[in-house]
């Protein structure tokens, strides 16, 4: 006697059914247990939780961020920070740049930064910050950051990257730095010679051109000259101090054969500014990265609201009024639930510009390329304009 069952079936219940169903159960085990446990800690959450505990991991809901493992003095105003991004991080290529936001008396303020490596076996990412005169986040971490502190991080951007080289034939580059200009740069070198040295002298003859105020504020300048000693570069090292500022005519004299080489360049404004104007004259390509600073008239008061958005709309405004007042004297609809006692109804995300809080002075600055693409948040009914500005409605 042969005893017979249909595939997929046993007993007249279709074990893909019974899969189906207890899958189904297992669910809804799970949004139980997840009710019961956030029950169990409001008025916060289970994730509110795990972000506390397990801030890298996949998925978190306070989205992606880093924990500093450590910080190192490259001089007496520069800092790499050595960072353990989230499982969510994407990776990065050298020359990219990553935003970092970072919370300063209370504000999370937003600054974009060079990752200063190639990928690394441990999966850490570095960069290196100059700590500007006035500047809030450059100073908290190139002077308070410490080891185990926290900062969010969004996913690496840029097109400031080397071109593959062609098979067979060694590509000649030019590279031109001053300042934190070599951060990019950096990232660059260390990546190619931390892979294969053998491969990267065959595949690249570079020449480095870095300007720095004094020797002793080169960033990296140990490991450049260390570059330069080894024969897998030609660094010309100059010094405002004693130099000059470097000018075009400097770069010709250095490097007679500029023209045939593959140019990127990063540093000043005005030193980017000379150099695509002398790259342009020759019809020569030039690959720039600008540092975008902050630039804040600490006394402006008023300029111009818009609102981006379906209906884009432009106001001017007075410095002592109030945006939300403002924009509705203009026939601007805005969210509000300030007059009804419901705080942070009024709040939008500011994509550039300046505003002061009338209640403290203190001023909050967007600035596109650094803050963080969805704006930073502001209270219209407490902020006044202190310049143009770009409010996202």
């Amino acid at each position: 006697m042969s005893l017979a069952l249909s595939a997929g079936s046993l007993g007249g219940v279709s074990t893909t059914t019974a899969t189906s169903d207890a899958g189904a159960r297992t669910g809804r085990l799970r949004t139980g247990f997840r009710s019961l446990l956030d029950a169990a800690v409001t008025p916060l959450s289970v994730d509110d939780l795990l972000d506390h505990f397990a801030p890298l991991r996949t998925g978190a809901a306070a989205g992606l961020q880093g924990r500093i493992v450590s910080v190192h003095k490259e001089t007496a105003d520069a800092a790499t920070l050595v960072i353990k991004p989230g499982r969510d991080w994407a990776g990065h290529i050298p020359g990219q740049y990553v935003r970092v936001g970072i919370d300063v008396d209370g504000i999370r303020l937003w600054r974009t930064y060079s990752l200063t490596h190639g990928p690394r076996r441990d999966g850490n990412i570095s960069i290196t910050v100059k700590a500007i005169p006035g500047g809030a986040v450059s100073q908290h971490l190139v002077r308070e950051a410490r080891a185990g502190q926290m900062v969010q991080l969004a996913q690496a951007e840029g097109d400031f990257v080397l071109t593959p080289p062609v098979a067979g034939r060694r590509q000649k580059l030019l590279l031109v730095t001053a300042g934190s200009g070599i951060t990019p740069v950096i990232g660059m070198l260390r990546n190619l010679y931390s892979r294969n040295e053998a491969d990267a002298r065959a595949a690249y003859d570079i020449v480095l051109v870095h300007s720095a105020m004094k020797r002793d504020e080169v960033i990296f300048g140990a490991e450049l000259r260390a570059h330069a000693e080894a024969g897998r570069l030609r660094l010309v090292e100059r010094h405002t101090d004693t130099d000059g500022l470097l000018t075009t005519a400097d770069l010709e004299a250095e490097v007679p054969d500029l023209a045939e080489r593959t140019a990127y360049a990063c540093g000043p404004a005005g030193l980017l500014d000379t150099l695509e104007a002398f790259y342009d004259d020759r019809r020569l390509t030039l690959h720039t990265e600008r540092f975008r600073p902050t630039v804040v008239d600490l006394d402006a008061e008023g300029g111009t609201l818009t609102f981006a958005g379906a209906s884009a709309t432009t106001v001017e405004t007075d410095g002592s009024v109030p945006i939300l007042d403002a924009a509705e004297s203009a026939g601007v609809l805005m969210p509000s639930g300030c007059r009804m006692g419901i705080c942070m109804g009024c709040v939008l995300p500011m994509k550039s510009g300046a505003v002061r809080d009338l209640r403290t002075g203190e001023l909050t600055v967007a600035v596109p390329g650094e803050t963080h693409p969805d704006g930073v948040k502001i209270q219209t009914c407490i902020s006044a304009a202190a310049g143009d500005c770009t409010l996202d409605h």
